[in-house]
Formats: structure tokens, C-alpha cells, sequence
């Protein structure tokens, strides 16, 4: 008999019955997402409760193939890779489903992939038409394994000409073709460039109107700060209703208001209340991953690897700091 795929298994769950419980139980070797197997489960040589992540931003500018290398190489459980690493490796030869059991045999697995972008535009029409690049991103994200993948409600438009409704409307359709056709969860991100979706709550209350019981966002500390969300809302929110948690800190001596996402910094290094960020977290149940997500190309001038090691290094300070 052959073994189910987490894929597999992802599917059907979107599908009812059971299959929820063994994806529980099955994903634990690869994807930690059960709340049981959680209470248990410590990471980073018993560190972390949760698995530590690099999003590929961080060092943006290494190939594909050398940002799994400095991972691995630098102690992360987890990779967060963007479409178009993916999609530039495909086509310049690499085969994904190679890659992504290259990854696995390193020891460590993808949460995510960032993401699906122009996913919600405020047509039918347009809508349709973006499904040409979505599905190929959904595609390519689930041929390395991935989780999830991120639903970026572009194109940006004035907060009053965006409709809640029919953006929780096609969350869902994405949600569904991304389960059922590959396997793969879509989950909605909050961006302060984004009007009508910069804040935590609006992502959250599209999700839930989005009524699908896989329906999820993914906050980021630093959209939770420069979007006005602040951070006491984490309390309000379920675990599992959190595909992946980006982590970075804000740096000090600067406006919130002139903040961008090239100012991050790591952990611990800015003015942030990260531990107590990550103890309201720790209460909500969430079991995923702590994505390092940086975007400062001061880090990405320097040795990579160095850089993911040091905000490895951080994070898991930080997380000591939290006393979770």
C-alpha cells in the first residue's frame, strides 16, 4: 500500500471526515501543526515550542538552491521561499519536486510559500484572468511540499472602493482550488500598503466571512506596528486560525509613520515588544512556525550565512526572554 502524502492528506481534509485527525497526526514528522503533539514538542534542541523559520527575504539575493543550503547550514527547522525563487528555478531547468525532497532530506520542511500576488482584484473578470498565475504559483508551491501559500489581496485600491464581502467571496474560491486541485492551503496576509487589508482585524474578518474552516492569516509584527493593528488583538485570535507568524523587529531612534519594510531588524534589536508578543501567541495555542523575515538590505550585503545564523541566534533569544 502507499503512503499518503501530507498533500494528500491536506486534501482531504478540505473534503470532511476524518482525514482532519490524521493530518494531525501524520504531519507532525514534517509540518508541526497539531495542538497535541505540540504540548509536547520543543524545538531548537528544546529551545523553542515552536519551529524556527527562514523566509528567503532575509537573504535575498543568494540563488534558490544556496538559500536551502544556508538553512540547513545555519540550524533553521523550516524554509519560507518566495514564488519567484520557485518559479525562476523552474525555468531555468530545476525540478521542484527534486528541490523539495532535497529539503526534506536536509532535516527541515516549508510551511509556506510568499505568495499569490494580485489574487483578489475587485472584478470577475480580473479575477478570472489572475487564476492563470495563481494556479501556476499554487502548483509550483506544492510540487517542493509546501503548506501553505500566501493570498495577497492586490491590486492596492482606496479602502472604500474595496469590497470585504467579495474579497472574503474569492478568499474562499481560493481556498477551495487550492485545496482541491493541489493540496495546498491558502492563507490571507495583512500589509499596510494595502488600504482596504492593512490591518490584522479586516484580515481576520475577511477569513472568517470567507466561512471555510480552513481559512486562516498570517500576521507579521511589523504590519501588526506600521498598520496601526497594535498587538493586544493576539490575545482574541485561536491558533489554528495562523498559518505562519513573521517574525523581525522595528527599528529604534525611527517615526513609525516613515517605517518601511527595508527598515526591519532582528529580533531583539529594536523597539518591538516581542517576548510579550510571543507569550500572548504561546496562549492562543498556535503550534506553527516563527518565520525570520527580513527585508534590509544592509543584512543582504553581507555573508549569508552569517546572517541567517545570527538572526537564528536572535530570535531564539528572544523566545528565552519570553520564558515560553
Amino acid at each position: 500500500m502507499q503512503p499518503i502524502s501530507r498533500r494528500d492528506l491536506i486534501k482531504s481534509t478540505a473534503l470532511g471526515g476524518v482525514a482532519a485527525a490524521s493530518l494531525a497526526t501524520s504531519a507532525c514528522a514534517t509540518s508541526p501543526t497539531s495542538n497535541a503533539s505540540a504540548q509536547t514538542s520543543r524545538y531548537q534542541n528544546g529551545k523553542s515550542p515552536w519551529p524556527i523559520c527562514l523566509d528567503f527575504a532575509t537573504i535575498r539575493p543568494s540563488p534558490t538552491v544556496a538559500k536551502v543550503r544556508i538553512a540547513a547550514a545555519a540550524g533553521y527547522d523550516a524554509i519560507e521561499p518566495w514564488e519567484g525563487d520557485l518559479h525562476k528555478f523552474e525555468q531555468e531547468g530545476g525540478n521542484l519536486k527534486d528541490l523539495g525532497k532535497r529539503i526534506k532530506d536536509m532535516g527541515m520542511f516549508v510551511p509556506s510559500v510568499i505568495g499569490l500576488w494580485g489574487a483578489i482584484p475587485a472584478t470577475r473578470e480580473a479575477f478570472d484572468k489572475s487564476l492563470v498565475d495563481t494556479r501556476r504559483r499554487m502548483r509550483q508551491a506544492a510540487d517542493i511540499g509546501a503548506e501553505h501559500i500566501q493570498v495577497v489581496p492586490q491590486p492596492k485600491r482606496p479602502w472604500e472602493e474595496f469590497d470585504p464581502k467579495w474579497a472574503a467571496d474569492r478568499y474562499r474560491e481560493l481556498i477551495e482550488i487550492g485545496l482541491n486541485d493541489y493540496g495546498i492551503s491558502p492563507a490571507l496576509v495583512f500589509v499596510e500598503f494595502l488600504p482596504g487589508v492593512k490591518r490584522m482585524g479586516q484580515a481576520a474578518a475577511i477569513a472568517i466571512d470567507a466561512d471555510h474552516p480552513q481559512a486562516k492569516i498570517i500576521p507579521d509584527v511589523f504590519h501588526m506596528l506600521i498598520g496601526d493593528s497594535g498587538f493586544n488583538g493576539l490575545k482574541h485570535l485561536n491558533g489554528d486560525f495562523m498559518a505562519i507568524f513573521q517574525f523581525n523587529d522595528a527599528p529604534k531612534g525611527m517615526d513609525v509613520a516613515d517605517m518601511k519594510d527595508k527598515d526591519r531588524v532582528y529580533p531583539g534589536d529594536g523597539i518591538l515588544p516581542l517576548p510579550q508578543i510571543l507569550r500572548d501567541l504561546k496562549a492562543t495555542g498556535y503550534t506553527g512556525c516563527l518565520s525570520l523575515e527580513l527585508y534590509n538590505p544592509t543584512y543582504w550585503e553581507q555573508d549569508h550565512l552569517a546572517v541567517a545564523k545570527t538572526g537564528l541566534k536572535k530570535t531564539l533569544a528572544v523566545v528565552e526572554q519570553a520564558g515560553v
